[in-house]
């Protein structure tokens, strides 16, 4: 069965309409206009009532960049918002970058909390886990909190200062902080013998390592695939695959876990999607994820 997921107990962040390549968002309090591909339909809530509503809006000048126009300058750059389920809290800075990002992806927080369950369920005293393409922190920062020793890999020193200041934010410490590339990292931990309880991936479409590594997920995610699941300690583990590829389904997702590790048991895939205070679904991404205790 494919599943379709959404958080539900996120007090932080509201996706109140979406539509017309634009979505309409809140993080803490702060009101939003980003720009959407996903959104190919008309807004539910009218032009006015969007505009009325925001404090900040997204203007593309290009693809990859752009400019936040503030209805009033008071407003900071950056704030603070948190998440907490019934295992783990988590606090995390939110920032206006050039391209169009501020810092989470609210869809992820369904994995996060199969995250922290997945390792309160263990019977080893201090899992280890890993995440992958890890961005600014917040799985790291669930895994950390819910009792793990965690490793967080990116390959953009700047997102794995900013996840810094998550875990300080958080009051948390000791993740193992990796600025590399991560298929080469994995390479590296498999020579090294290493294991690990957990391992998260996240990557994106096209990315690039610190020395020119170049990622394309169809051309890379089979040899992923076939190495991570070489370093999963063979009693307790869980693996969460999230992708968000226009051109990937959640078929395509299972394939890839069965062919790479026939063993697998207790497999879940689906899609992710934010439910809309207007009463439209924004879908989000793919994913597949498996536990075994």
């Amino acid at each position: 069965m494919i599943q379709l997921l959404a958080p539900t107990h996120w007090k932080d962040y509201e996706l109140i309409d979406c539509g017309d390549f634009e979505k309409l968002e809140r993080f803490g309090n702060v009101i939003l206009i980003r720009p959407e591909p996903q959104a190919v339909w008309k807004k539910t809530y009218s032009e006015q009532d969007w505009k009325k509503t925001a404090n900040i809006t997204f203007r593309g000048r290009s693809a990859t960049s752009g400019e936040w126009v503030k209805k009033n300058l008071s407003i900071p750059d950056r704030w603070h918002v948190a998440y907490e389920n019934n295992e783990v809290a988590i606090k995390l800075r939110l920032g206006l970058t050039s391209f169009k990002h501020v810092g989470v992806f609210p869809e992820q927080a369904v994995n996060w909390d199969f995250i922290s369950s997945s390792i309160k369920k263990f019977k080893t005293p201090q899992p280890k886990v890993l995440n992958l393409f890890a961005y600014t922190g917040a799985a790291s920062l669930i895994a950390n909190a819910a009792g793990a020793e965690t490793t967080h890999v990116d390959s953009i020193k700047q997102v794995v200062t900013w996840a810094n200041e998550n875990q300080e934010l958080s009051g948390l410490k000791d993740t193992r902080w990796m600025v590399e590339d991560a298929l080469k990292f994995v390479k590296k931990e498999l020579k090294r013998g290493k294991k690990y309880n957990g391992i998260i991936l996240d990557p994106p479409a096209y990315g690039h390592g610190p020395n020119g590594e170049k990622w394309k997920l169809e051309d890379h995610i089979q040899e992923m695939m076939q190495d991570v699941v070489q370093l999963l300690d063979e009693k307790e583990h869980f693996l969460i695959l999230n992708t968000y590829s226009l051109g990937f389904s959640s078929v395509i997702v299972e394939n890839l876990i069965r062919t790479s590790f026939p063993s697998v048991q207790n497999l879940e895939t689906g899609e992710l999607f934010l439910q809309a205070t207007s009463g439209v679904k924004l879908p989000l991404g793919v994913f597949g994820k498996f536990c075994n205790v």
